[in-house]
């Protein structure tokens, strides 16, 4: 969140701005950081909803009081461990982004860098898609490889990873707002200038 807030203030994104930050956490690191960079930041208690759908009825509430919609508005999660029900995804179809620490379709759900070095693999990354009802299984925007390393650990990988991170997230934004990704079925196509 930070990474793209940083971009949109930096001017590497241009015509965006980050309405509100929303978690589920209280304490989340999150909303601090968003208040100090003068972004309205709103905790949605989850134990105030019975179901998933009651809670993504609050959560789309608080988007469209903050204007973000389904025509101008980019949902980006990032560090949102929730599972979004089928009708928020398709209200906000082709206008929600994800980040996930592995080359999808690659090791998809949670513990993605622990699934990676039980793989044994030699090169695991990010991949900012869009999100669809699967779990991380929606249009590829952008993905960033990460070498591993003799002897590394889920937590260095993962510092790595989040490196990459840092810098894909914002561009996958800013590819966004130039309109320049064209969804084509389950394939992102990025559009010359």
């Amino acid at each position: 969140m930070l990474a793209i807030v940083r971009a949109l203030e930096q001017k590497r994104v241009r015509g965006a701005e980050v309405r509100v930050v929303v978690s589920d956490k209280r304490d989340a690191k999150a909303l601090e950081t968003a208040r100090k960079h003068g972004v309205h930041a709103v905790w949605v208690d989850p134990s105030e909803s019975a179901t998933r759908q009651h809670y993504d009825d609050r959560l789309m509430e608080v988007l469209l009081e903050n204007q973000v919609d389904n025509t101008s508005g980019l949902v980006l999660l990032a560090g949102y461990m929730r599972l979004l029900t089928p009708s928020f995804v398709e209200y906000f179809a082709g206008r929600i982004m994800n980040i996930h620490p592995a080359l999808l379709p690659s090791f998809p759900g949670l513990r993605a860098q622990e699934q990676a070095l039980a793989k044994g693999v030699k090169v695991s990354g990010c991949t900012v898609h869009f999100v669809v009802p699967e779990v991380d299984s929606g249009p590829i925007i952008l993905q960033r490889a990460v070498p591993v390393e003799e002897g590394d650990t889920a937590e260095a990988l993962s510092a790595r990873i989040l490196a990459q991170e840092h810098k894909v997230y914002p561009e996958a934004v800013r590819l966004f707002v130039e309109g320049r990704l064209k969804i084509e079925g389950n394939k992102v196509a990025i559009l010359k200038r």
